[in-house]
């Protein structure tokens, strides 16, 4: 795995130019604060691409037009362009940049893993909504209890190595950016410890944070607090 670390380039907003566009040049388009864009840039630095995917961060307050009008309609992040292409959603990228470049798998060629791997992150879905409802609902923890208790479960079905999926893989870059911000938010709002009586969750979460492809992603916990209040706790 090469090394992660690497000059993070200043975010493109709307006084920025446009990089030379569909020039050959593979671009991660992303903004470094965005948990869906910040799963593809997990999986670019795990697979040692910082080479071959060059990262440009969009301003996303303050996003520049030609990036709706000339990169990716949909206006948002993270998108990737590729082959004279643009490729959107960031459960659809990881898979997409697993598969169509170099570095090691991030997906298990075993039957049985790559079947729970795919009903993992078809549920992760399910998993971010319930949290963002529990952030506005009266019992906030016993809604949060269901969602951790689902990922320490599914941490127990495989149990040749600390992910959900025994080795380190697609799976886990799926949750690990909400997971990262809901622990931060829940501990700082309503004391919850989502470790507590949990300990595959805490081993999960011990060993995520010593891979240094997903360190360097990480958000600053005091703006994911700013950013939550305002969005889940003072516009009720």
């Amino acid at each position: 795995m090469a090394s992660t670390q690497e000059v993070l380039p200043t975010p493109l907003d709307a006084t920025s130019n446009p990089p030379p566009l569909f020039d050959g040049t593979t671009r991660l388009y992303t903004y470094y604060s965005c948990p869906f864009a910040q799963r593809v840039w997990i999986t670019r630095n795990y697979k040692g691409l910082q080479d071959q995917i060059k990262l440009v961060p969009i301003y996303l307050p303050n996003r520049p037009a030609w990036y709706k009008e000339k990169v990716y309609p949909e206006n948002k992040v993270p998108a990737l362009e590729h082959n004279g292409k643009i490729i959107g959603e960031s459960l659809d990228l990881i898979k997409y940049v697993d598969s169509n470049f170099e570095g090691p798998s991030l997906f298990p060629k075993d039957p049985e893993k790559a079947k729970f791997g795919e009903e993992l992150i078809s549920h992760v879905g399910t998993f971010t909504g319930e949290l963002r409802t529990a952030f506005k609902a009266e019992d906030t923890v016993k809604q949060a209890d269901a969602q951790f208790d689902y990922l320490e479960n599914a941490l127990k079905k495989i149990n040749d190595g600390p992910f959900l999926l025994g080795q380190f893989s697609l799976a886990d870059i799926a949750y690990i950016p909400f997971v990262e911000r809901f622990q931060t938010f829940l501990s700082e709002m309503w004391k919850y410890d989502i470790t507590a009586g949990r300990p595959k969750l805490a081993a999960w979460l011990e060993e995520i944070n010593k891979i240094d492809a997903y360190k360097v992603t990480k958000t600053d916990p005091n703006e994911v607090v700013v950013s939550y209040k305002k969005r889940f706790l003072e516009q009720q």
